[in-house]
């Protein structure tokens, strides 16, 4: 007999803020199955308040509170039995963070939980990667937001490194990422993958989910380092307008999207990675399995 369970997950990002509603499917004797039931992005792009003024406006504190309130009565059309919020890189560095948390919880009873880089790894690190995980390869896991990139290495299926870097998109089309935070991840990848042979890169956020939605590949093939390098030579060659216009990209996508792959060929190029794979998942993924494993 099969039960089917529904979890609801909401990622309050520092470019956009998402609502991911997952059925569970169980089955006596087989593995539980996880799929996406609904998936509703909202473009608050919290981090240009928190990264240049220090906190985040009344504009932007009464959007989120209409999106909570959408977010709440989606998640009882689909009869969600347990939702878990989390909140990265802009709100835990807001100066007003704790105080949004609490209008939001009396205003869209809706409570969330502001978390630090390291939890945030460790949620991303519990998405599902056994069909790409072979035991006898080395991955590095990278996940670029606005605000923050959480890079984990796996080996042998087991994680060896994780880390969390104040280098986002959103962070550096302000100008806000040094040379002092880019030299810290190159030493970083490349301590920590030396001895490694053969790694390949596996890339999650919704700019990578975007680059291999226009390749027009198959889901299991990865995109080369070449690939990736051309794109962005091309799309840094043309104008915000025509990216939106030519390539069909939000306007919220449309300017984060080059800072996003500069971290995806840097990191490759530190790691030696020549391939990456993109299975669209990150941490609206991690905190479903993790609410539903009791891991948080």
């Amino acid at each position: 007999m099969i039960n089917i369970r529904k979890y609801a997950a909401i990622d309050i990002g520092s470019n956009a803020m998402r609502l991911l509603v997952a059925n569970i499917v169980e089955e006596q004797g087989k593995e539980t199955q996880f799929s996406k039931s609904s998936l509703v992005r909202v473009p608050i792009r919290l981090g240009q308040d928190v990264f240049t003024k220090g906190e985040i406006s009344e504009e932007n504190i009464l959007r989120m509170i209409d999106a909570m309130k959408a977010y709440k009565l989606l998640m009882k059309v689909h009869k969600v039995e347990k939702y878990m919020a989390c909140a990265t890189s802009a709100m835990r560095e807001a100066t007003n963070g704790n105080a949004v948390v609490e209008r939001i919880k009396n205003e869209a009873d809706i409570e969330i939980e502001i978390i630090d880089g390291k939890k945030e790894a460790a949620i991303i690190a519990t998405t599902d990667l056994h069909f790409l995980l072979k035991t006898e390869s080395t991955y590095l896991y990278v996940d670029v937001g606005g605000g923050s990139t959480e890079f984990s290495l796996f080996s042998n299926g087991k994680i060896v490194a994780s880390r969390s870097f104040k280098v986002g998109t959103v962070r550096f089309i302000n100008n806000l990422v040094s040379d002092t935070t880019w030299g810290e991840i190159e030493t970083w990848i490349k301590e920590n993958t030396q001895g490694f042979e053969n790694i390949s890169m596996i890339g999650s956020g919704g700019n990578i989910n975007k680059i291999f939605k226009l390749s027009g590949k198959l889901q299991e093939k990865p995109l080369s380092y070449m690939y990736l390098n051309a794109q962005y030579a091309t799309m840094s060659a043309m104008s915000y307008e025509q990216r939106i216009s030519d390539l069909g990209l939000n306007a919220d996508r449309a300017d984060v999207i080059i800072p996003a792959l500069q971290i995806y060929l840097n990191a490759m190029k530190w790691s030696g990675a020549r391939n990456i794979y993109v299975p669209k998942i990150g941490l609206s993924d991690g905190i479903i399995k993790a609410l539903y494993f009791g891991k948080i």
